[in-house]
């Protein structure tokens, strides 16, 4: 053997000894630009070209293997380099140009024999088909024959993508815990590390949206910190990062931790155009608009909607409770009525009902929001997981003040800010806290009413949810002169101290524009003509302490 030889067979020893451990930079530069590629280590260069977010380098990687294994009389060989073909280009958004290497692929199996692991793998896209024409039926049929086809062949792939698929579609239909426990089984497989990386990141992303979808909060949780620590072990690892990054900030959320959950979302969008993959950020600008929503600041939440919207994400019913906030109450009906019109099946269902209670409540459509009440209820009963039984409750005890049935409302608020407390989420816990002393005054009890006003109020200021500490003032009577905003109360100091609109900017963190929309309102709102009079009401009205 010669020295350039040598030289070869140390590189390729390197590239695969890094593969191995999941150092795909290393391994795609070894392989990169190296000669006379066997099979292995030409789907090794291309699987390593993909982790490290060079498609094209994937994509070419992948047509040579292809090529040579066509030019070797290997058939298989040539559908195996086929499917990824596909399955890479499908990822990136290049349906037709994906669908033409599964035909393709197709083809050569007619000539092969009909048990081999290759059609098990045609299947997976099979499903997809079936799935995207929405034949939910045939659909499930597949996923079983995928499953089956790797436990015949001992083929770990394709039992943990085909379990994934199985236990999805059975959710959807509402068959709820055999669908966990499906998905449960897929993480399985994965924590055996016998699963490819490609497929074990789409299971990962899969099993913590299905999670996600039920608000089994809990489990999304576990198994985020695991997709966390397996991207980490990774170096260079472009592809399912950003989810991971939606997949925490949601967590985040969900604590509390509302700048770090924002934080989160920024990352996972430029994750995801990294990714080359953009229309996916359209998932965390809805959450980021969901937790501007939260805080108050309405512009930003309806921008954040409106951008996950030209991406081709749905940002409801977030977007209907800004119009509601807005005082666009038929138009957040209208919305409302038309989400659950074309929800398919409980799972999206329980994503809009308890909007749907809160605003046909706020609008007094009481009997209609009950009926949702009860609809939200019975799901979360054959769901079995706690902050959706937390949500069935704090929409009961909504629709029970509203209609005068005190007690039954004390009863339902108090169950659900116990759960969302267990849970671990302090916003919503002391949302449901605000009913408990809503109900508690309607019954006289005026000082205990008090209590859960304050320690609500306590748990607002601390995460930034100025509309909910707003609403507590006001119950209290205890709100701004003139109605205004913790915000425009900031602006007007700053006003009568004699700050320019610029330096308002700066010292608030915001635009000049949105500080011009600040003084707009709070001339609106004091009914008063300029700066000089605003400050001076300023002054008389004891706001610059």
């Amino acid at each position: 053997m010669g020295v350039g030889q040598d030289k070869t067979v140390d590189v390729l020893v390197q590239a695969r000894e890094a593969y191995e451990r999941g150092d795909w930079v290393l391994a795609f530069d070894r392989l990169h630009g190296a000669d006379d590629l066997d099979p292995e280590d030409t789907m090794t260069l291309a699987t390593s070209a993909y982790l490290v977010g060079n498609v094209d380098d994937a994509v070419r990687a992948l047509q040579a293997g292809y090529q040579d294994s066509i030019r070797n009389g290997d058939s298989l060989g040539g559908v195996r380099f086929a499917f990824w073909l596909s399955l890479v280009l499908i990822l990136r958004g290049e349906m037709a140009v994906g669908g033409g290497w599964i035909a393709r692929a197709q083809r050569l199996l007619e000539s092969e024999p009909e048990d081999v692991v290759e059609r098990g793998y045609l299947l997976i896209h099979e499903f997809y088909q079936h799935l995207s024409r929405g034949d939910v039926a045939r659909a499930g049929e597949t996923a079983v024959r995928v499953v089956e086809a790797g436990r015949r062949f001992t083929d770990h792939d394709l039992i943990a993508q085909g379990l994934v698929s199985q236990g999805r579609l059975l959710i959807y239909s509402g068959r709820v815990p055999e669908g966990l426990a499906l998905l449960d089984e897929a993480m399985v497989e994965i924590s055996t590390a016998e699963v490819s990386p490609i497929i074990a990141g789409m299971v990962y992303c899969a099993m913590i949206e299905g999670c996600q979808e039920l608000s089994d909060f809990s489990r999304a949780a576990s198994w985020t910190t695991a997709l966390t620590t397996w991207c980490d072990a990774q170096p260079g690892l472009v592809p399912f990062t950003g989810q991971c990054s939606l997949h925490r900030g949601q967590i985040m959320r969900l604590h509390g931790a509302y700048d770090e959950a924002l934080a989160e979302y920024a990352l996972a969008q430029r994750r995801y155009q990294a990714e080359g993959t953009p229309a996916p950020a359209g998932r965390a600008l809805t959450e980021q608009g969901d937790v501007q929503r939260i805080r108050g600041r309405l512009d930003e939440a309806e921008a954040a909607y409106q951008k996950a919207a030209e991406l081709g994400h749905e940002p409801q019913p977030g977007l209907a409770l800004v119009w509601l906030a807005r005082g666009r109450t038929a138009a957040a009906i209208s919305a409302i009525n038309r989400l659950l019109a074309e929800a398919q099946g409980p799972v999206h269902k329980s994503w809009m009902l308890p909007a749907a209670v809160e605003i046909l409540v706020s609008a007094g459509l009481v009997d209609q929001a009950r009926q949702h009440s009860e609809e939200l209820a019975g799901i979360a009963s054959s769901f079995g997981n706690s902050a959706l039984r937390a949500m069935a409750k704090y929409a009961a005890a909504t629709v029970h003040l509203a209609s005068g049935e005190t007690e039954s409302a004390l009863s339902n608020a108090r169950e659900s800010s116990r759960i969302w407390s267990d849970v671990g989420s302090p916003y919503e816990s002391a949302r449901a806290r605000v009913l408990v002393a809503r109900a508690l005054r309607e019954l006289g009890d005026e000082d205990s009413a008090a209590t859960e006003f304050a320690v609500a109020r306590r748990t607002f200021a601390e995460v930034g949810a100025a509309p909910a500490a707003h609403e507590v003032d006001q119950l209290l009577g205890r709100t701004r002169p003139g109605g205004l905003t913790e915000r425009e109360v900031e602006v007007l100091r700053l006003v009568a101290a004699g700050r320019s609109n610029h330096e308002i900017a700066d010292l608030l963190v915001l635009s000049q524009k949105t500080v011009e929309r600040h003084l707009s309102n709070i001339f609106t709102k004091l009914n008063v003509p300029s700066r000089t009079a605003a400050a001076a009401y300023a002054h008389e009205h004891g706001l610059m302490s």
